[in-house]
């Protein structure tokens, strides 16, 4: 008993909690995260969630009917396969290729290839890496492209290769990969075929040993973690000490979001 007030005390000791969010297959898991503490966690929008993205206070969640924010209000775009911020401006992306982004309504900036994933005005699909620009999109080159980051030093996770955008795409790391993320403190994790990986310097990456032989189906960032989910609904997350895990009771898992 007293082991369990102690640790209770600890929880409650850290720095505030964090929400994280997770897509699956039975809806969204809020997760309240205190440095790499799992508090109350439960499962919100109980629909299938292909993915979901946050910024600020905001959240958005893809989903094969519409795209839903706030407390599950749709927003008649449709079926969507992903969605992300670009600042505040909210994107998405659907089955058919259409990338919209949502003003006052939903306005098309164009059309891709198997939409995959959407950060920063960057909008990552089989046809390579589509930035935002103005109320159009533009083809900045790649394939088979994953994932995204699209801000500060832009990066993508391809089926051969980690690449970052400078004078053109350069090559980062090689291997297959499916998720990366870069924290405001620069921090940057990547996920794919041979686990997740931590960059030491830009070019230089290395492997991470997790708690899971699970794939990893995302990983991110708050403010004192890297937390990854693993496609079985296992959540890890890290402060410095090495890798806590929780199990969340979820399938089909798609992707993981930070809300400030």
């Amino acid at each position: 008993m007293d082991q369990e007030i102690d640790e209770k005390r600890v929880y409650a000791d850290r720095t505030g909690a964090e929400t994280v969010l997770i897509a699956a297959e039975q809806g969204v898991v809020i997760a309240s995260l205190s440095g790499d503490r799992v508090g109350e966690f439960g499962l919100e929008h109980r629909t299938a969630a292909r993915d979901v993205a946050a910024a600020g206070n905001r959240r958005a969640i893809a989903t094969a009917e519409d795209v839903l924010v706030g407390d599950d209000e749709p927003t008649d775009f449709g079926p969507a396969v992903t969605v992300g911020f670009d600042g505040e401006a909210l994107l998405a992306a659907g089955p058919d290729g259409r990338v919209a982004r949502l003003d006052d309504e939903w306005a098309t900036l164009g059309t891709v290839t198997d939409p995959r994933a959407i950060d920063g005005g960057m909008v990552a699909a089989d046809s390579g890496v589509h930035q935002v620009v103005d109320d159009g999109l533009r083809n900045v080159g790649l394939g088979d492209v994953r994932d995204v980051h699209g801000r500060g030093m832009p990066l993508a996770a391809t089926g051969n290769g980690l690449y970052r955008l400078g004078n053109g795409w350069m090559d980062d790391a090689e291997g297959a990969f499916d998720a990366v993320s870069v924290a405001a403190d620069d921090r940057a994790h990547a996920a794919g075929d041979d686990g997740l990986f931590e960059r030491e310097r830009v070019g230089s990456w290395h492997p991470v040993d997790v708690p899971t032989d699970a794939r990893l189906a995302d990983v991110a960032h708050t403010d004192a973690a890297t937390v990854a989910v693993t496609e079985t609904g296992t959540l890890l997350a890290d402060a410095g000490d090495g890798w806590r895990t929780q199990e969340l009771g979820v399938t089909g898992v798609a992707g993981v979001a930070v809300q400030a």
